[in-house]
């Protein structure tokens, strides 16, 4: 007898979903917290490179369902899918424990680790993330449809317990200072890592076991199994079961997306050729363009693809959706970068005489989301049955203004902090109180939204659609953290080279070209690939050869302080084409023209993009409401 929801009851399989996103999350936000502390500190890698790394590997994280979307719905089916991602992001984790456990001995060998680590774990989600939000979708029958969003709050709420336990027990492991001196053990990311593992392996299992005798329909039949398989009952009346494309519309969307990419190219790094090898511009130059022109080129694919004027419109409405959606994750996903690296060096994190990891800082997200959830389900619940619930995009307009509110009050109390200063954690805490409001009306109604509003035959791929709004705000996200302006501790590590890090800024002291040197040495400094290729200066040797020198210091004394006169420098005559070339410079951070001087300028971008967006969207909900026909 199969194991079904009574009536007015959820259904037991979402419980099992639940529990399987749950591990899922512990796994990917436990990584997540201290992944760019890991690149900074271990790797040896430029806050804003890592800014830009990390956003490019969120958005291709959410780029992927795309793919595993399509393979999904086309060939293996949700089941096979989950277990396929699961085990493959399992495998990921595992090799980042390997590349935090091999950094000392060879640093390039643990950047190779974490790239392959990083592209199998971008491939693991895609196969993963879309194929469980389909398979919630599809434990209710077409007459309990007005339970989703109620159902994608309680699933989300399993999702952020997860990322509570990940980033308390990842962070804990993980991010090891010492509590009299304060400073990191770079060894000790590798415990993170392997937790994240173990979490994948327990949620891949769970769902192995339980899925056939809960994850199944009011009747019994098994929900995401081959697409072959799939019962007529599941579809709307005259819907087809199976998606089809033409042939000539996927020529099509194939010339529209080249055409966007070298478009898009362009405006981000300024040109259409590929002559940068440098890290951060190739991932702003090739998977930025990849991810803005994908979501386009799909949308005349998919649109292609509909049978009637509603479900065009419908469809329409889940793209107008996701574009407005882009600004608040762009906002959202600083916690992973520019916010933890505030945590780390501009904040103090002292609860009750016990000093909190910065990586564990973005956990109160977690916190407040399982606080919330219940009464946030309540709450449209209880609208509904009144008839004033507001329409899905409303909800979402909502949940812009809510951020764009979090990162103005941040704003006024960082305004005069200047950079000794350190923020009350206590600030933070509100930041990520109200973010998370705003995350409760935004990111479960818009999963809700497009499982009530995509046609089932491609319902994976629409996900997986949605899913690129999440990869274009973290792209923007990665772009928006790299301008984060120098906060405390960057002038520390200047001071204690014996230069002033704000008088260079603010152009009142012309630095040596050894000072230069010694910036870009610990990563104060931007070098200028090109000038550094042109003049044929190989700076890549000489700072290596002090990363080694440093790093095997700091395993005998991980308190010592290294001094310009222990550092190796390049020759005089390269010296001196640093300097007269302008190949290594210190200049305030820029956005859209303008100079980021400071961490109140640096909020406001956030409050002026996602309060714009909140207002554009609610006046647009009243226009929405009308082509979703229907559907609340």
């Amino acid at each position: 007898m199969s194991e079904v929801a009574t009536k007015g009851s959820h259904p037991k399989g979402l419980w099992v979903l639940f529990g399987t996103e749950m591990w899922e999350r512990f796994n990917f936000y436990g990584m997540r917290a201290i992944l760019t502390l890991f690149m900074v500190n271990s790797l040896l890698i430029k806050e804003a490179d890592a800014a830009i790394i990390y956003g490019g590997f969120l958005a291709l994280c959410y780029l992927t369902p795309l793919l595993g979307g399509f393979i999904s719905d086309k060939y293996i089916g949700n089941r096979y899918s989950i277990m396929l991602g699961g085990t493959l992001m399992a495998i990921g984790q595992f090799l980042l424990f390997i590349s935090a456990s091999t950094f000392d001995s060879s640093l390039g060998g643990a950047k190779l680790f974490m790239w392959i680590a990083l592209f199998i774990i971008i491939f693991g989600n895609g196969f993963f993330k879309p194929n469980i939000s389909s398979m919630v979708g599809s434990l209710y029958p077409k007459q309990e449809k007005n339970k989703l969003d109620s159902a994608f709050t309680i699933f989300y709420m399993g999702i952020n317990i997860g990322a509570f336990l990940g980033q308390f027990i990842c962070p804990w492991v993980g991010d090891v200072k010492d509590a009299e001196t304060g400073v990191r053990d770079i060894f000790a990311f590798k415990w993170g890592f392997l937790a994240a593992s173990i979490a994948m392996i327990i949620g891949t299992i769970t769902f192995f076991l339980l899925k056939n005798k809960y994850v199944v329909t009011p009747e019994g039949r098994p929900i995401g199994g081959l697409p072959k398989n799939n019962d007529a009952n599941d579809f709307e009346e005259g819907e087809t079961q199976t998606a089809q494309f033409k042939g000539s519309s996927i020529g099509i969307a194939f010339v529209v997306f080249g055409v966007l990419f070298f478009v898009f190219r362009y405006i981000l790094v300024g040109e259409f050729g590929f002559s940068s090898v440098e890290m951060g511009q190739l991932i702003k130059g090739i998977i930025y363009p990849f991810i803005y022109s994908a979501g386009i080129s799909l949308a005349y694919l998919i649109m292609s693809s509909a049978e009637t004027k509603i479900e065009r419109q419908r469809i329409w409405v889940i793209y107008i959706v996701s574009f407005f959606i882009i600004f608040f994750w762009a906002a959202f996903e600083q916690a992973g970068s520019s916010l933890t690296f505030i945590a780390d060096n501009q904040t103090d994190r002292n609860i009750f005489g016990w000093n909190m990891p910065p990586s564990m800082v973005q956990i109160f997200n977690g916190v407040f989301v399982v606080m919330m959830a219940l009464p946030f389900s309540l709450l449209w619940d209880k609208l509904r049955a009144a008839g004033k619930e507001p329409v899905s995009p409303m909800k979402q307009a909502f949940g812009l203004a809510f951020i764009a509110l979090s990162y103005f009050i941040i704003a006024h109390n960082v305004k005069d902090l200047g950079n000794s200063g350190l923020l009350a954690i206590k600030w933070l805490m509100l930041l990520y109180f109200i973010q998370t409001l705003g995350e409760l009306c935004l990111s479960p109604i818009g999963l809700s939204l497009v499982g009530k509003l995509a046609p089932k035959r491609f319902a994976s791929l629409l996900y997986g659609v949605f899913f690129i709004s999440n990869a274009a705000g973290y792209a923007l996200a990665g772009s928006l953290g790299a301008i984060l302006p120098a906060t405390g501790d960057k002038y520390l590590a200047a001071q204690e080279q014996g230069i002033s890090l704000q008088e260079v800024l603010d152009k009142k002291h012309d630095p040596s070209a050894k000072e230069l040197f010694v910036l870009a040495q610990y990563n104060l400094a931007d070098i200028d690939k090109e000038k550094l290729d042109a003049n044929k200066v190989d700076l890549k040797k000489v700072i290596d050869q002090n990363n080694k020198m440093i790093s095997e210091i700091k395993k005998k004394d991980k308190n010592a302080k290294i001094k310009p006169e222990q550092l190796v420098y390049p020759s005089d005559s390269d010296l001196e084409k640093i300097k007269s070339e302008k190949i290594i410079s210190v200049e305030h951070k820029k956005f859209a023209g303008f100079e980021i001087h400071n961490l109140y300028e640096f909020f406001m971008v956030f409050v002026i993009l996602c309060g714009i967006a909140a207002l554009i969207l609610a006046l647009l909900s009243p226009r929405l409401k009308k082509m979703m026909h229907g559907i609340q």
